[in-house]
């Protein structure tokens, strides 16, 4: 009897959990056709001010007035020392959403370490933070409880260290990389070179259907606050589209979880009758025996 009663005690914890897992994937499918409106609007945006910025770092490079001015442009400079910030998730459950951002950092930073690179750490979400502290890998700056709820206040925060540190010629490069909404089931991690901006790979000198009509003597007051709106708008952006990958993420992983604990309950169901057919046979056996003993 008391093999029928941890077998009981078991499925009465599993069925438990399959509640909690089930109650988890109902929040976070709620949650994430919130945050996937948001993402796809924002996506729009971030696609077009990037392409904007392109298109303006073709035709410096292509009039060849990178200089101290447009430091911001010049993808030939020397690469001596990146700042990379990262975005991971506050909270956990979610399947191998943070472990793909994590091992991304890790080969980039084998990468440039290879290259004689410095590279310095940005971390936002508690996750990713925990992970390179227990590694020993030092995190310049650090924000919990950005990714989980992100503003654009917030985005402003993360990103505006990193710029300067670059305009005043402390860093070289400035990578971005999250783990993005590709759709309700599946992520992918994206790696965004903020500054400096890259043109576009392909580009054809005759083509006269450009964004813009460029002028070497421009107004630099203009690019300044194009430029402060790329810079934060791109963070905010990756926050965001990290915030809908997460809960798509979460999602799967607790349906997933979800069905697990469902088989695992008819797995031990089937224990329990076992279970319980072995013992009234072998009471009905001690019967007859007992029966047959007194004759």
């Amino acid at each position: 009897m008391s093999n029928l009663k941890d077998i009981k005690r078991k499925i009465k914890s599993v069925q438990n959990t399959q509640k909690t897992t089930k109650a988890m994937k109902l929040v976070s499918t709620a949650k994430l056709k919130k945050a996937e409106e948001a993402a796809r609007h924002s996506r729009v945006y971030a696609l077009k001010i990037n392409e904007v910025l392109s298109e303006i770092a073709y035709e410096i490079n292509k009039f060849k007035i990178v200089g101290e001015g447009n430091k911001f442009f010049d993808t030939e400079a020397k690469l001596e020392k990146v700042d990379i910030i990262f975005v991971t998730a506050d909270k956990g459950l979610c399947g191998g959403f943070n472990i793909a951002t994590i091992k991304t950092i890790r080969n980039m930073i084998d990468e440039y370490k290879a290259k004689k690179i410095k590279v310095r750490l940005r971390a936002v979400g508690k996750k990713g933070i925990e992970f390179f502290n227990f590694q020993g890998i030092e995190i310049l700056e650090s924000y919990r409880g950005v990714s989980s709820a992100p503003t654009y206040e917030k985005a402003q925060e993360v990103i505006r260290a990193a710029i300067n540190d670059f305009t005043s010629g402390v860093t070289d490069k400035v990578v971005l990389v999250h783990n993005g909404y590709k759709n309700m089931i599946s992520q992918e991690i994206r790696v965004n070179t903020i500054v400096p901006v890259e043109p576009p790979k392909i580009q054809d000198d005759n083509q006269n259907d450009s964004l813009m009509d460029f002028e070497p003597e421009h107004d630099d007051r203009i690019l300044d606050e194009l430029m402060r709106k790329y810079f934060e708008y791109s963070m905010y952006y990756a926050l965001i589209d990290s915030l809908a990958a997460e809960h798509s993420a979460r999602m799967q992983a607790m349906d997933n979880a979800t069905n697990n604990a469902k088989e695992r309950v008819r797995e031990l169901n089937l224990a329990y009758n076992k279970a319980r057919q072995e013992s009234i046979t072998t009471e009905l056996i001690e019967i007859i025996s007992g029966v047959e003993s007194m004759k």
